[in-house]
Parts: structure tokens; C-alpha cells; sequence
């Protein structure tokens, strides 16, 4: 102290260097831990992740290596909890820490080259278990990775070989081994991802790329591809989701970007048309999925789409020789597409030809045998026996879809017609007698909106087969017979 009191600038440097010292005196109370804080934070670690309460476990070792970075104990214990949570990537730095401060520490270099022999790390994990090998040459767990490390090393070399050479069943029996052994190596996923794309088959792909994402910080590539296979197969919402995901990483990403703009405006049509039709705005659904076409021509499960619910809405607004022009080309794109059969069915159905209705119906139940097809497969059918008797649209020459007073006009037009006081011979006036029945049980049925139901389900609600009473098939339709009154009878037709 007394060589302090100097004055001058000894002195004002001498006095500088006593106030460095208290001060560092002074924090090192505030900011470091006491070797109890630091047992204690140890202690609750270990007690916590025998719990499996892993999150808190991690807080306390946080602690403690913070109060002690020099304990290359505490980074190993962090690093298990690491392991546990799943997280070899955060375990990974303080392993090598570990290692850092006690190059001797055989069960870190155990761990780490565990940890980079699944991660298809070959070289650097080959050299954790040589280095645990050259101090304990009889450890037997690090023997035995030494020897799947060496062998990874070839099968990657094969694999890689093999692929060069467009083998590609070959490339993936290899990988198969290569991913045993190296689980989060995404390299070879996503070789095995290229291949199953090569081969057609872009759901198994799919499989391979997605843990890809996990396996990888920034990973736009896979996620851009992830995209791009669901939106080749029509899974346009999960499309949206990967290319978000891969915008999330990078916004100014080009290809990503790019990609999202189609995908989005592709989706929004597709939803917005599906919306329509549950709405029953059948011709504005038919423009939305016009416009879905003039979106994507090139991916055809896009156009098979809108041909298919083109002909569904075109059925549903009952323009029976539209929607069977459209359905049929929806059926040779997709002849296994039980939708279109069955739309197809019931567009023949609006246009009286029930035998190719029941074809339809019984090859769309070859593909999907579900109930809905069944039960139209029996009214067509059921359609098809009463047309061999009676068709009521037939008798009066109108579509199943006509309105109430076309048929009445089509009736009166037929009733004056065959009206059996038009004929003279006896022969022409029973003829037009059984003509003017039938087209009086016409106008009867298809006016009454409940006979109208039954007949359009496939049952005739005059035949006598589904009445109690009987009869003789040709019933009169207001109850009466009038040519059973005896004697000669004659009509006075009335305009109804």
C-alpha cells in the first residue's frame, strides 16, 4: 500500500490495478457458482432424469456448466439428457467438449463415434473407436463399431456404385443395410428417395424424404421436393404445407417461391370448386374446374379430376348427352374410377338407356362394392324391367328431366292424337284405345310428384304386381274402365 501513495503516474497506475483486483473479486461472487450450487444443480439433474422429467433435467445442467465450464463431467451428463430427449445434434458439441478437456475420456469417444457412425459419418467415427481401441484394446463394444463402421464405409461405396450405374433396385437393396446402420444419415435417404422416384413409386419417396427434413438444419431442397411429389399425386394441401415449410427457412428462396404461387392457386380453385358443389352451383363448379385444367394441363390427376366432377355436376344439372360425352372421356383417362362409372350410369339413366346404366353400374361395383352403387345398380335394373313394359317418358316422348308442363302439353298433343274416336275400324279403335290408356297412365304418374319418385326409383306405381288386388297390367288410371261398359262406348276427350 505504501508504495501506492507515490503520486504521479506510478501512482494512478498502481491504484488502477488494486481497483481491477477488488472488482474481479467482486464478480467472481456475483457471477460464478459455488461448488455446492454447482453439486446441487448436478445432483437435481440426475434425480430429474431418472424421472424422465428431461426438459427440467436439462435446466439444471444448463446451470451447472455454466457455473463450471472447465468440468468436462457436467458436458457429458448434459449430453445424455441431450441423447434421451432425441437431440444427437446438441449432444454432439458437448461430447467433443468433454473430449477437449479430457482427451482420456473413452465413454465420450464411445458415445460421439455412436452418434457419427448413425449419422453415416464413417471416417470420423472409424477414428473415435480406433482412438478408444489404442487405450482399451480389448473393448468389445468399440471392436464391434469399428467392424459396422467399416462395413458402412463399403456399402455406401456400393451403393453410390451401384446407382451411377442406373441400378436402382440394386441401389436400394444396399441402402436398406446403409439405413440400418446409419438411421439419421439423410444422405442416403435421400438417395433411396431418387431411386423410388426413377422407379414410379413416389409414395415410398415420399417416406424416405420426410425425416430428411428433420435430419438436416436447412433443408429446402427436400422440402421443395416433398411439395413437388404430393402435388404430382393431387395432394395439393400437403403440397402447400412442405413449400411454406420450405419458405419459413428461406422467403427470398426462388424455387420454393415459384412453386408456391402455382401450388396455391391451384388448391384455392380445387377448393373453391368443391365448395360450389356443395353449394349445388353446378355450372359455376364446371367453370372453376375448367380453370383448374387451364392451371395445370401437365399433371394429369389434375384433368382426370375436373373431368370426372365436370360430369358429376353435369348429371346433377341433368344434361343427360353432355354428361355422358364428358364421362366417357373421364372413363377412358381412369377406367378403374368407380365415380365415373356410377355418374356415367345415371347420365344413360336421364337418357332412358338403361342397359348401359346397369353395365355401368355392375363394373363400377367390380371397383367399389359399397353400398351407393349397389342400390343404384338394383334401381337401374329395376328401371330397365319396367321399360320393357312401360316407360311413361317414352309413351309421352319426353326426358326424364322434363317439367310438369311439358308433360302435360306432350300428353295433350298424344291424347288427341290416339283418341279413339279418331278411328273408324274396329281393329284402329282398340289399337288407339290401349295407346290413349297408356298415355293417360303416363300423364297421371309423372304429374304426381310422388308416383313420379316411385317410377324414377324403378318401380311403376299402376302396376298391378305392386298393389294389392291385382290386375290385368293395364290398369286405368282414374279408377274406371270404360271399355268395360258394355255395348259401344263413346269418347269425349277433355282438355285438361
Amino acid at each position: 500500500m505504501d508504495s501506492c501513495r507515490r503520486t504521479g503516474l506510478s501512482g494512478l497506475l498502481c491504484s488502477l490495478s488494486l481497483l481491477c483486483v477488488l472488482l474481479d473479486i467482486q464478480l467472481d461472487g456475483v457471477l460464478g457458482a459455488t461448488h455446492v450450487e454447482i453439486e446441487h444443480h448436478l445432483e437435481m439433474g440426475r434425480k430429474l432424469l431418472a424421472a424422465g422429467q428431461l426438459a427440467e433435467a436439462l435446466s439444471h445442467y444448463h446451470s451447472a456448466v455454466e457455473g463450471d465450464s472447465k468440468n468436462y463431467l457436467t458436458y457429458y451428463k448434459r449430453a445424455a439428457v441431450f441423447l434421451a430427449m432425441g437431440k444427437s445434434k446438441s449432444a454432439l458439441p458437448d461430447l467433443t467438449r468433454a473430449i477437449q478437456l479430457k482427451p482420456d475420456f473413452l465413454a465420450a469417444r464411445l458415445q460421439r463415434g455412436n452418434i457419427l457412425l448413425k449419422q453415416g459419418n464413417t471416417q470420423e467415427a472409424i477414428e473415435d473407436f480406433e482412438a478408444v481401441l489404442q487405450r482399451s484394446p480389448d473393448h468389445e463394444e468399440a471392436q464391434d463399431q469399428l467392424m459396422r463402421a467399416n462395413e458402412l464405409e463399403e456399402l455406401q461405396e456400393d451403393a453410390h456404385a451401384a446407382y451411377h450405374q442406373g441400378d436402382y433396385s440394386a441401389t436400394i437393396s444396399v441402402l436398406e443395410r446403409v439405413i440400418e446402420i446409419s438411421p439419421w444419415d439423410p444422405e442416403s435417404r435421400e438417395l433411396r428417395a431418387e431411386c423410388y422416384i426413377r422407379m414410379g413409386d413416389p409414395q415410398k419417396a415420399i417416406q424416405d424424404l420426410t425425416p430428411t427434413t428433420r435430419l438436416r438444419n436447412d433443408n429446402r431442397a427436400a422440402f421443395l421436393k416433398l411439395s413437388m411429389l404430393h402435388y404430382s399425386l393431387g395432394e395439393h394441401h400437403e403440397s402447400l404445407n412442405h413449400i411454406r415449410e420450405c419458405l419459413k427457412l428461406d422467403q427470398d428462396d426462388k424455387e420454393c417461391f415459384s412453386h408456391y404461387k402455382q401450388v396455391k392457386k391451384l388448391s384455392k380453385q380445387l377448393d373453391s370448386a368443391e365448395e360450389l358443389i356443395h353449394m349445388e352451383r353446378y355450372q359455376e363448379a364446371i367453370d372453376k374446374y375448367e380453370s383448374v385444367m387451364n392451371t395445370e394441363p401437365n399433371v394429369p390427376f389434375y384433368t382426370n379430376l375436373a373431368k370426372e366432377r365436370i360430369c358429376y355436376c353435369l348429371v346433377k344439372l341433368r344434361f343427360a348427352h353432355e354428361a355422358i360425352d364428358v364421362c366417357s372421356e373421364a372413363h377412358q383417362r381412369d377406367p378403374r374410377n368407380a365415380n365415373v362409372l356410377r355418374d356415367r350410369a345415371e347420365a344413360y339413366i336421364l337418357d332412358q338407356d338403361y342397359e348401359k346404366a346397369v353395365e355401368d353400374y355392375q363394373e363400377a361395383r367390380e371397383f367399389d362394392d359399397t353400398h351407393e352403387i349397389r342400390e343404384g345398380l338394383e334401381r337401374a335394373q329395376k328401371l330397365l324391367k319396367i321399360s320393357r313394359k312401360r316407360d311413361y317418358y317414352k309413351i309421352l316422348g319426353v326426358s326424364r328431366s322434363a317439367n310438369k308442363q311439358e308433360i302435360i302439353k306432350a300428353y295433350r298433343k298424344l291424347a288427341q292424337q290416339w283418341h279413339p274416336d279418331n278411328f273408324q275400324s274396329e281393329t284402329e279403335k282398340k289399337e288407339a284405345e290401349k295407346k290413349f290408356i297408356d298415355i293417360a297412365s303416363a300423364k297421371e304418374v309423372l304429374t304426381d310428384p310422388e308416383m313420379r319418385q316411385k317410377f324414377d326409383a324403378g318401380e311403376d306405381p299402376l302396376d298391378p304386381e305392386n298393389q294389392q288386388g291385382g290386375g290385368d297390367g293395364h290398369g286405368w288410371p282414374f279408377h274406371f274402365d270404360p271399355f268395360q261398359s258394355g255395348g259401344s262406348f263413346h269418347f269425349k276427350f277433355h282438355q285438361n
